[in-house]
C-alpha cells in the first residue's frame, strides 16, 4: 500500500489516534490486512519496534509497560498473526499490564461468512474476549478515534490489563474525510479510595493490631504506591511481605522488608501468627498461598480495585479502591506506633530463611543471585524467565526498586524474559537491563537478538545452558522417577550469538561478575552463556 494512492485513509488515523494519546513507540510486525497502519507510521513520530514473532511482539510490549507504567500500543495483522500474540496477552492480561492490541481484520462484508478469505476466523474478536479487558471491532473510519481511546482508557483503569481493537481492511483503506486526529483524552477516572465507613474500621484494626503484617501484591506498583505502602508499614511499625508480582513495592534492604518466600515456613507463619494482616493488591493465588493451603488466624484487611476478589480465596474486611489512593487514606487514620518490633519480626523471618537455606546447601545458585546482585545498578532492570535460577529469584533475589523485577508469574508462560527486557529497555533507555533465562526458554525468542541489533536495544542476556527444560526435568524424576521429552538438541549458543552480530562470553561461577560488568559496559546487546545444571530450591522450615 503506497501513500500516494491516497491523501490520507483509515490506516493513517489509527497512528493519528496513538500519537495524540501520546505513544511514543509501537510493537508488532506488518501483515498484509494490516499495511495501511505501517503505512501511517512510516511517517510518523512514533518509533517503530517491529518484532519477528508477535509472540515476543507481545511480550516487549508487557516489559515496556511494566517498567513505565504506560500503555504499550501492540499492531497485529490478521488471523495467525493475532492468534500469534494471544500467550503474550494472556501474560498481560495475568499481571494487570496496560497494552492495547490493534489487530486488522478481514473485510467487512466478509467477517462470520465462512468464505475461505485468506486469514479468516470465524470470530476473531471472540477469541480475545475471554482474555482482554474490553474489546470493540470499528466499522467506520470516524469511528477510530473513540474507539480506541476508549480502549486506551480501559487499559489504565484499575484493574490495568490488555484490550483489543479490531479493523476490517476495508476501514484501514477507506478515505478518511475527516480532521487530523490531533488530540484525544483518554485519562482514568481519579484514583479513588475505599469507602469512608471502610477506610475507618480498618484503621481501628491496623491501630489496635499487636502484631500486623503488610502483604504487599502488584497493585501496589501499578498504582504508583510504594511511597504509601512504605510510610504506612513505618508508622503501624508492620513487617511487609511481598507477592513476587509485588516485589520491589518496598526495597528488600529494607528493615521492615521480609521478602517474597512464599513456600518457607518462617514466611508463612509470619502471616499465619499476625492478628491482621494488610493484604495489598494481590488476588491471594494459587503459588502465593500454597496452593490455597496458608491459614490466617487473625483478620484480614484486603485492597483491590475488582471488587470480584474481595474473599475470592479468604474472608476478608474488603476495601474496593486504588491501592495507592487507600494506602494514604489509612495514613490519614493511624497513628504512629511508639513500639519497635517491626525490624525485628523481619529480620527474624529472613534470618531463619538463611539459616534453611544453608543447610539445604545450595552455594552455586545462591551465589550466582549473589553475584548478580552485587554487579546489576540499584535500579536495573532484571527479567526473569519461567527458569530455576528464575524461580530462585522470585523468592531470594533482592528487588531494590519498583518496577525493575519483571516475571512472567501471572501465566507462567516461557520465553518472557528477553523480548521484555527488549521492551523494558526501550522504556527507559539509560537504565540498564538483564535478562535471565534458560536455554529451552530462551528458543522462543532467540531470533530476537536481530531485533535487539536491529533497533539498538541494549539489553543484556544471561543464558544458562543445561541442555534442555531444566525444571521440568526435576518435576519429572520427583513425579514419576524418570524423564521424557525434556532433554533438547541445542545450537552452539555462542556462535548463534556471534551470528546475529551479539559480542559474547562463556562464563564460569567464579568469573560471573566479572563477565556481566563487561557485559553491562558494552555497547549495545551483548550475551553471556552459563553452562551449568541447577537444583531448585527448597521450601525450608
Amino acid at each position: 500500500m503506497a501513500s500516494g494512492l491516497k491523501s490520507r485513509i483509515g490506516g493513517h488515523v489509527v497512528i493519528e489516534c496513538l500519537e495524540a494519546l501520546g505513544a511514543d513507540v509501537a510493537f508488532g510486525l506488518p501483515g498484509i490486512h494490516a499495511l495501511p497502519m505501517w503505512d501511517g507510521i512510516r511517517s510518523s513520530r512514533l518509533r517503530t519496534l517491529n518484532f519477528r514473532t508477535e509472540l515476543n511482539a507481545g511480550f516487549a510490549a508487557d516489559g515496556y509497560a511494566r517498567v513505565s507504567g504506560r500503555v504499550a500500543p501492540l499492531l497485529l495483522s490478521t488471523g495467525p498473526g493475532a492468534l500469534n500474540a494471544m500467550t503474550a496477552i494472556m501474560e498481560a492480561a495475568s499481571a494487570h499490564v496496560p497494552v492495547v492490541v490493534i489487530a486488522s481484520q478481514i473485510p467487512s462484508d466478509m467477517i462470520g461468512k465462512r468464505r475461505g478469505y485468506l486469514h479468516e476466523l470465524h470470530d476473531q474478536q471472540a477469541s480475545f474476549k475471554p482474555i482482554v479487558k474490553w474489546s470493540a471491532r470499528s466499522e467506520r473510519v470516524e469511528q477510530l478515534p473513540e474507539v480506541i481511546a476508549e480502549a486506551w482508557r480501559r487499559a489504565l483503569t484499575p484493574p490495568s490489563g490488555p484490550t483489543y481493537v479490531e479493523v476490517p481492511v476495508d476501514v484501514l483503506l477507506a478515505e478518511a474525510m475527516m480532521p487530523r486526529v490531533d488530540a484525544l483524552d483518554a485519562k482514568r477516572p481519579p484514583p479513588a479510595a475505599a469507602p469512608i465507613g471502610l477506610l475507618a474500621e480498618a484503621a481501628g484494626l491496623l491501630s489496635a493490631a499487636e502484631r500486623p503484617v503488610i502483604w504487599a501484591g502488584g497493585g501496589v506498583i501499578r498504582s504508583g504506591g510504594w511511597e504509601a505502602l512504605i510510610e504506612l508499614a513505618e508508622r503501624i511499625d508492620a513487617p511487609v511481605a511481598t507477592t513476587y508480582m509485588g516485589k520491589g513495592a518496598i526495597p528488600e534492604d529494607h528493615p521492615l522488608a521480609v521478602g517474597s518466600a512464599p513456600d518457607d515456613r518462617a514466611f508463612q507463619e509470619l502471616l499465619t501468627e499476625a492478628d491482621v494482616v494488610l493484604c495489598v493488591g494481590t488476588e491471594l493465588g494459587a503459588e502465593t498461598t500454597a496452593q490455597y493451603g496458608l491459614q490466617f488466624h487473625g483478620r484480614l484487611i484486603q485492597i483491590d480495585a475488582d471488587a470480584r476478589r474481595i474473599g475470592a480465596s479468604y474472608p476478608a474486611l474488603g476495601l474496593v479502591g486504588d491501592a495507592a489512593a487507600t494506602l494514604r487514606a489509612l495514613l490519614e487514620r493511624v497513628p504512629a506506633r511508639k513500639d519497635e518490633n517491626g525490624a525485628r519480626r523481619a529480620r527474624e523471618v529472613r534470618e531463619r530463611i538463611d539459616r534453611g537455606l544453608d543447610a539445604q546447601p545450595r552455594d552455586l545458585e545462591r551465589g550466582l543471585l549473589a553475584t548478580i546482585r552485587s554487579v546489576l545498578p540499584r535500579d536495573a532492570v532484571h527479567a526473569w524467565d519461567m527458569t530455576i535460577l528464575g524461580y530462585w529469584a522470585a523468592a531470594h533475589f533482592d528487588a531494590l526498586a519498583p518496577r525493575r523485577f519483571l516475571y512472567p508469574l501471572g501465566s507462567g508462560t516461557l520465553g518472557y524474559a528477553w523480548p521484555a527486557a527488549l521492551g523494558a529497555r526501550a522504556a527507559v533507555p539509560q537504565t540498564p537491563a538483564l535478562a535471565v533465562v534458560g536455554d529451552g526458554g530462551f528458543m522462543y525468542g532467540a531470533v530476537e537478538m536481530l531485533t535487539a541489533r536491529q533497533h539498538r536495544l541494549d539489553a543484556k542476556l544471561l543464558l544458562i545452558d543445561d541442555g534442555g527444560y531444566g525444571i521440568l526435568r526435576e518435576y519429572q524424576r520427583d513425579a514419576y522417577q524418570g524423564t521424557h521429552a525434556v532433554d533438547l538438541v541445542q545450537p552452539d549458543f555462542l556462535a548463534l550469538c556471534t551470528a546475529c552480530g551479539i559480542p559474547n562470553r562463556l562464563t564460569s561461577p567464579d568469573r560471573l561478575a566479572a563477565d556481566l560488568t563487561w557485559a553491562l559496559e558494552t555497547p549495545g546487546p551483548a550475551a553471556i552463556v552459563l553452562r551449568e545444571t541447577l537444583t531448585a530450591a527448597a521450601p525450608t522450615p
